[in-house]
């Protein structure tokens, strides 16, 4: 590629897996024939026509991005530590994928599976029943959206054990729409305006702070002895490891013990890998670092590597058990989103991200454990989460307790300095990492230099 593009100047990335890419950073035409050029613009664009139920984390306005940087419509650069929540665990753009999406666009791009299906949705289905973190047969079903994962592992599990209930944890994050909001465990802002939740989902704690994983099996005992039989239970849902909980690992105990009483009950574990899979947490799954073997896995985010794609992997026996137009969607299983999941399943495996996700880790949490404690620097707990996926709590003092709502300043003052991060947690007190398992550990030190920025007092 020349420097320029479509007659306009540009400026030439950085080169990534020697090809050479470019971005201009000037203003683009909207259908409307009118132009934004700054994020001011765009902005109150979006207040005067977008509802303010969906939030953004920043007022950044992306123009164009490579691997683990974004550039937005004023031309600034930023170090992306965000991957779009998990997206992004191959990059923006990584060369496999989009190489893969040219190929598939120029062949169709929709037919609807139910109406004809193609062999992308097939070959992924095999891929990830070969991947599948549990023995045995399995089988995979695709959809488009983590909220439909979850779902469709609920209706998989009623359908196959012929019962309603289903138990979550305190502090999940299970996806937005109804059911998958009634499985979150956390009202505001999930559930506070929208009345009555769908019947039959229950909560308990999950270990974190004071709360153990006995007393978190003790309060299953008196669920199962107070308010339903688990004979009328069809799933236990849990994450590996909390996302917007605050990037919280579950404890193998309680897995394992998990495991038992699902075998006990005839239960349905499902394990919710959304945020979780696909080389994040150093392993494939998070689930494999338990040793737990789940019955239904529900993926999405990085799989389709910035295309919406998502869908449950389970046992042959029970995802056969819903009869014929039971499952589907029009969109589900979108022959291009198919097309960059085969590619990032290839990048995963033949760049070794699996491997890297244990290398960012070890580095991050080498650099965070520098910074706590250390005078002048907004007292930060220690880093937690495996492989690359990194969350610490910003603290009062020293010696805790959280901030609450202290992650959000931290994190607007990265952006200023040009990191993207985000924030989660119960109370808001959890800085998370996100950053792409291909961006090199030069850009990764430059990103977490201004980490320490943003601390400073």
């Amino acid at each position: 590629m020349t420097g320029r593009h479509r007659g306009r100047p540009t400026r030439r990335l950085p080169r990534r897996r020697g090809v050479a890419y470019i971005c201009r950073a000037d203003s683009r035409q909207t259908r409307t024939g009118t132009m934004s050029s700054t994020n001011s613009d765009l902005q109150a664009r979006r207040e005067a026509a977008v509802p303010r139920g969906v939030a953004s984390a920043t007022a950044i306005h992306a123009a164009r991005a490579e691997n683990a940087e974004l550039w937005d419509v004023e031309g600034r650069r930023y170090i992306d530590f965000a991957g779009g929540i998990a997206v992004l665990n191959v990059g923006h753009r990584h060369p496999r994928v989009m190489e893969a999406v040219r190929r598939q666009a120029e062949l169709f791009t929709h037919t609807a599976f139910q109406v004809a299906p193609y062999e992308s949705y097939i070959a992924l289905a095999e891929r990830l029943n070969g991947l599948a973190p549990f023995p045995g047969p399995a089988k995979t079903i695709l959809f488009s959206t983590g909220a439909e994962a979850t779902e469709n592992a609920v209706k998989i599990a009623r359908a196959a054990t012929g019962r309603s209930g289903v138990v979550a944890f305190t502090g999940a994050f299970h996806g937005r729409s109804l059911l998958a909001s009634a499985l979150t465990g956390k009202v505001r802002p999930y559930k506070a305006p929208f009345g009555s939740m769908p019947a039959g989902v229950y909560h308990v704690p999950f270990p974190a702070g004071e709360v153990t994983v006995e007393d978190s099996l003790k309060a299953l005992d008196f669920l199962f002895a107070a308010d339903i039989d688990p004979a009328q239970v069809a799933a236990i849902i849990i994450e590996p490891v909390q996302g917007e909980g605050g990037f919280r690992p579950t404890p193998a105990a309680l897995l394992r013990a998990l495991r038992a009483v699902c075998d006990t009950h005839g239960i349905v574990l499902i394990a919710d890998e959304v945020q979780t899979g696909f080389a994040r947490t150093g392993r494939l799954f998070g689930i494999e670092l338990s040793g737990v073997a789940p019955d239904l896995v529900c993926i999405a985010k990085s799989l389709g590597g910035g295309f919406p794609l998502s869908g449950v992997i389970g046992r042959a026996a029970l995802m056969d058990a819903v009869g014929p137009g039971g499952l589907g969607g029009t969109y589900a299983g979108a022959p291009i989103a198919c097309a960059a999941a085969l590619a990032v399943l290839d990048v995963i495996a033949e760049e070794g991200l699996v491997e890297r996700a244990n290398a960012i880790g070890a580095l991050i949490r080498d650099r965070l454990e520098g910074m706590r404690g250390r005078r002048g620097l907004t007292p930060i707990s220690a880093p937690r989460g495996p492989g690359a996926m990194i969350g610490f709590d910003i603290l009062e003092g020293p010696d805790g307790p959280v901030r609450v709502g202290g992650a959000a300043a931290i994190c607007a003052r990265a952006a200023e300095r040009g990191l993207i991060l985000l924030s989660c947690g119960i109370q808001g007190e959890t800085v998370r990492i996100l950053v792409p398992l291909t961006a090199p550990d030069s850009l990764i030190e430059e990103g977490l230099a201004v980490i320490e920025q943003a601390l400073a007092l």
